[in-house]
């Protein structure tokens, strides 16, 4: 292919479909949008249902929406969204493991009760996911896997051992899965979010000094909006990002250079 064939049709998603776990609220639902405005119909399963605030944003768009209330980690549950999809859509073209929990305590508090949630929800259900959309996506001989990772990827952090376990796992999982499935024109990545001004970090950009400690730490100097996150999702859904593979792309204003 010449480079005059390069065009902006690259990152349509124009009659794709896209599962978005989680992607009816925060984050999620940034994702989720974004690649309703590319062009890509959306199933989102998730445990909490919202009060139809996704439905309407995404259908905006002019695409279809199915919506699935279901437990990811529950036996079974990750073919039963894959089958689900397929029966609604007939492929499943893209998956964005975003659904994740952190739980926070002191280190001697911080035990299995705590710990094996996380483990359930952001990696085992992402892995089981991954593994079943890879049953469709190796046939068709093409996919994308995006992972939702975390400047905790790399980093370690206090309060929540396993939120940093399952997120340098899960930045694992997007290696070793690309290694196996580029063979067949799958591409894996990651995306790792830095500090972001939603609802979950209110409560430290209120508190002068926390918001201070943050935005030291940032060379950008403001904390990141949802949209500096929807082109980044876009570009690795699409065919722009084909040669992009066993990637985190890293979305944080600068922090981990500081």
């Amino acid at each position: 292919m010449g480079i005059d064939e390069f065009s902006m049709d690259f990152f349509s998603l124009k009659g794709k479909t896209a599962i978005v776990t989680g992607g009816n609220s925060g984050l999620g639902l940034a994702f989720s949008t974004a690649l309703a405005k590319a062009g890509a119909n959306l199933f989102i399963p998730s445990y909490v249902m919202d009060n139809g605030e996704a439905e309407e944003l995404i259908k905006k768009q002019g695409v279809d929406l199915e919506l699935m209330k279901i437990d990811i980690t529950e036996d079974g549950a990750p073919k039963q969204i894959m089958e689900s999809c397929v029966k609604k859509f007939n492929s499943v073209d893209i998956l964005v493991n975003n659904a994740g929990i952190c739980k926070l305590n002191s280190v001697l508090e911080f035990g299995r009760k705590d710990w094996d949630p996380m483990i359930a929800v952001n990696l085992t259900a992402a892995f089981e996911l991954s593994h079943e959309a890879a049953k469709i996506m190796i046939p068709q001989k093409s996919g994308k896997m995006i992972n939702i990772c975390s400047l905790f990827s790399y980093l370690g952090g206090q309060m929540s051992s396993a939120y940093a376990a399952t997120k340098h796992g899960i930045a694992g999982l997007t290696k070793a899965y690309c290694d196996e499935l580029a063979q067949y024109n799958i591409q894996v990545n990651g995306i790792a979010p830095g500090y972001y001004a939603t609802e979950l970090t209110t409560e430290t950009r209120n508190d002068p000094e926390k918001n201070k400690k943050v935005l030291d730490h940032i060379p950008t100097n403001r904390w990141g909006e949802l949209q500096d996150l929807m082109g980044t999702a876009v570009f690795l859904a699409s065919r722009a990002s084909d040669y992009v593979n066993g990637h985190v792309l890293v979305v944080d204003g600068g922090y981990m250079v500081r």
